[in-house]
């Protein structure tokens, strides 16, 4: 078991993928914090993990209650003494075209999926830099990833995830806190109604979990996209064209218009280390002759 010893907090595991992802790491050997907004449905889990032989608590709580969720942390710390990995996953849906959608059901998804993401991981991240060890994953999803009719708010939110785990990787990683994310497909409440039987019997959220093992383990990556489900698994990645120098005369547009394939050639295209690697590039692109160079002094 890789995972033996290890404290795992899975936000919104009362059912679902959450109920799997905390059965998955309990039978790896962690000890799991079941956290759900209802008591009755982390208890059942929590139990589910105790029967077999796992080490399990259930704790009740908002992940966009600040309060809330400080309390959950320290209860954990007084039960178990650290915080080894935090398993980002509660989320919500409010489908609609965005011609239809309100700009309240718009705020709630964001606030959910991102704002409760963000506020688990403060609660965690000064616990996880103080013991030099830290594995956190964010859920994405192929619709913030691709897009996907009806979903512009948790396309946006599950987009927005990404550029979290992005920068605190970086942030994280002199502290060996690894930040990946999981893009998960799987039968849950939120998809039931869009699925077919076949598929849903294919897309059973216990053939996710599986996925979370290499980003949670020791040797862990860090900024990887996971995509997982029906027992495939594969990796997405956010890349970045050669590009062509077109510079800055009047016709700049018209230019960009007529190299728009070479602009677009995937050829050599690659993942940058960091966000500033753009500005860098084109600059050094534009006549500076070094990295040196790009910096103020």
């Amino acid at each position: 078991m890789l995972l033996q010893g290890r404290v795992a907090i899975v936000t919104g595991s009362g059912g679902g993928l959450g109920r799997a992802h905390a059965l998955y790491l309990a039978g790896q050997g962690a000890k799991v914090i079941v956290n759900d907004l209802a008591q009755a449905a982390a208890d059942s889990v929590a139990a589910e993990i105790t029967a077999a032989g796992g080490e399990a608590i259930a704790i009740a709580a908002s992940v966009t209650d600040e309060a809330a969720i400080a309390s959950l942390v320290d209860q954990t710390m007084d039960r178990w003494g650290r915080i080894d990995i935090l398993i980002n996953n509660a989320g919500i849906l409010r489908d609609k075209s965005f011609a239809k959608m309100t700009l309240d059901d718009f705020r709630l998804v964001l606030d959910v999926h991102v704002m409760g993401a963000v506020i688990c991981t403060k609660a965690v991240w000064d616990i996880m830099r103080e013991q030099r060890y830290g594995r956190i994953v964010m859920t994405t999803s192929s619709s913030g990833l691709y897009g996907n009719f009806g979903q512009a708010n948790y396309a946006a939110a599950k987009m927005g995830v990404v550029g979290l785990m992005q920068t605190l990787a970086i942030e994280g990683e002199k502290y060996n806190i690894r930040v990946n994310a999981l893009a998960p497909s799987a039968a849950t409440q939120m998809t039931r109604d869009v699925l077919s039987n076949a598929s849903l019997d294919l897309l059973d959220p216990s053939r996710v979990s599986p996925a979370l093992l290499p980003l949670v383990r020791d040797e862990a990556p860090s900024r990887a996209i996971v995509c997982a489900g029906a027992g495939h698994f594969a990796r997405a990645e956010i890349t970045l064209s050669q590009g062509r120098f077109i510079g800055a005369a009047n016709d700049a547009g018209e230019q960009a218009i007529a190299q728009w394939d070479g602009i677009s050639d995937r050829t050599g295209d690659f993942v940058p280390a960091y966000g500033f690697f753009q500005a860098e590039r084109e600059v050094l692109s534009a006549g500076l002759t070094s990295a040196e160079e790009v910096m103020a002094k």
